[in-house]
């Protein structure tokens, strides 16, 4: 699944979906894929690089002394000393991917602006005064590892090796009449300045990955509360498969019930990804996610639906009343006169969806009990009926949320239980056909089904996405469910 543009994301977040590992030793079918392209990489290259550029220009530059002799002048010494960074520009910034290997950044066409002072001396002679350094052609080139920790599932990256280049290094010496002196070793000047430099390059690329991504990745959750009912698994349960292109990552992708964490009684499908790599993120789901989903919730009780007459409009004709079912079944009328009534609708067994060409698709098969309120405001049952139907569900983007709604073909009616005597379902279809998407519909559209907590990313820009379904959704724009 895709979407268009939407807010840009932090580069952090698009590198969530970059730096996937091995989770488990045995390799397992995911439930979710996070792939994100080489469109992608660049976006997170740019963003990550200026964290890089930061931490370039704290370079502590170590001061720089040395003795002379020359025949004319005789024994002196000179030192270049408190050198600070000005700006470490970083112009030209890639990073690309090494098939069945990893990440590679390149840095190009870099330069660096340091300034300092400097000093000499020649027995009682003294002279002092200010310099300007300008570092050209600095190309960096590093490797980053990404993998897990098999123990948590969480994503570990590591520095793989690292090189740097500077071209030509100039210093221009201000401040004295006697600066020529010093520009006779300007060559052992700036040879010093351009090997600490560049031996400091790859201290400070390789302390930035440690010190900073790793730690982030590690603090990363690998689940996510939905509700007091479930979480999301979304461990790592393989390791990328990086192509020239894009970068794979696999999810556990599971729905788990907090209450039993029970693994489920079916495993996921093998879940292929169709070559795409236009956008910068996709995200793909396989049943296995939807149908642990509806796994947990039906086990938790969770997927019912309660009506009362004061929940429907006052201007309906229909009524939830023992008078106006009456007009139907005489006999609910006759045995609970002039009472209020209550209709429950819940799910008969685990709700099974499957992907198809033309969406999401499920078969759900219901129930629905019928209840007279008596004056004690206890229940007694009237009827059960069973209901099955097929259902599709369309999911779209709307602003920076992925949105869906559900749809049901006309349901079709079996009597499985009275307590009113025996009665044709026909006489209760057209009840039915108004009470389920009238009333049952736009409350189970309205449910948020995931919290503000879930952190997978769908989308051309990767902005945080929080999955709900509305009720309407304006101006929504629908994914396209791909199956190979």
């Amino acid at each position: 699944m895709a979407r268009g543009p939407d807010n840009a994301p932090r580069w952090a977040l698009l590198a969530v979906l970059a730096a996937v590992g091995t989770a488990m030793t045995a390799a397992i079918n995911p439930g979710a894929v996070a792939r994100i392209s080489q469109k992608g990489l660049d976006y997170a290259c740019q963003e990550g690089t200026a964290v890089l550029q930061k931490d370039l220009e704290k370079i502590k530059i170590p001061n720089y002394s040395r003795k002379f002799k020359i025949k004319v002048l005789g024994k002196g010494n000179y030192s270049f000393y408190s050198m600070n960074v000005r700006g470490f520009q970083l112009p030209s910034r890639q990073v690309i991917l090494v098939p069945d290997v990893g990440l590679k950044l390149f840095i190009g066409n870099a330069s660096v602006k340091i300034s300092g002072k400097w000093k000499a001396q020649k027995s009682f002679i003294k002279t002092s005064g200010n310099f300007d350094l300008t570092v050209e052609g600095v190309s960096i080139s590093a490797g980053v590892r990404v993998g897990s920790d098999p123990a948590s599932g969480k994503a570990t990256v590591t520095c793989s090796g690292c090189s740097s280049h500077i071209s030509s290094v100039g210093v221009h010496i201000a401040g004295s009449r006697l600066g020529w002196l010093i520009r006779l070793f300007r060559k052992q000047i700036e040879s010093s300045i351009r090997n600490n430099i560049q031996d400091k390059i790859c201290k400070v690329v390789a302390n930035s990955v440690s010190s900073k991504l790793q730690p982030f990745f590690q603090n990363l959750p690998v689940m996510a509360k939905i509700d007091a009912v479930a979480g999301i698994d979304y461990r790592l349960v393989a390791p990328p498969t990086a192509t020239s292109e894009y970068l794979d990552g696999h999810l556990k992708g599971e729905f788990f019930s907090w209450a039993d964490p029970m693994p489920p009684p079916f495993a996921p499908p093998a879940l292929e990804f169709p070559a795409i790599h236009d956008r910068m993120v996709y995200l793909g789901l396989s049943e296995y996610f939807f149908n642990t989903a509806g796994l947990v919730y039906y086990e938790a009780g969770a997927l019912q639906l309660t009506l009362t007459d004061d929940m429907i409009p006052e201007k309906s004709s229909f009524r939830l009343t023992t008078r106006f079912f009456g007009t139907f079944l005489p006999q609910v009328a006759q045995m609970f006169p002039d009472m209020n009534m209550q209709l429950d609708v819940s799910v008969s067994t685990p709700p099974h969806l499957s992907m198809q060409s033309s969406g999401l698709v499920l078969t759900p098969y219901l129930e629905a009990e019928t209840f007279a309120i008596l004056p004690n405001s206890s229940l007694a049952s009237l009827f059960l009926l069973g209901l099955s139907t097929n259902a599709s569900v369309r999911v779209g983007a709307m602003a920076s949320r992925l949105v869906g709604e559900l749809e049901l073909d006309r349901l079709l009616l079996e009597l499985k239980h009275s307590n009113i005597g025996p009665f044709p379902v026909a006489l209760l279809q057209a009840i039915m056909d108004y009470a389920v998407p009238t009333l049952v519909l736009p409350r189970v559209n309205r449910k948020e089904l995931w919290g503000n907590d879930w952190f997978l990313v769908v989308g051309d820009e990767a902005g945080v996405d929080h999955l709900e379904v509305a009720e309407t959704p304006p101006q929504w724009r629908e994914l396209e469910v791909v199956t190979s």
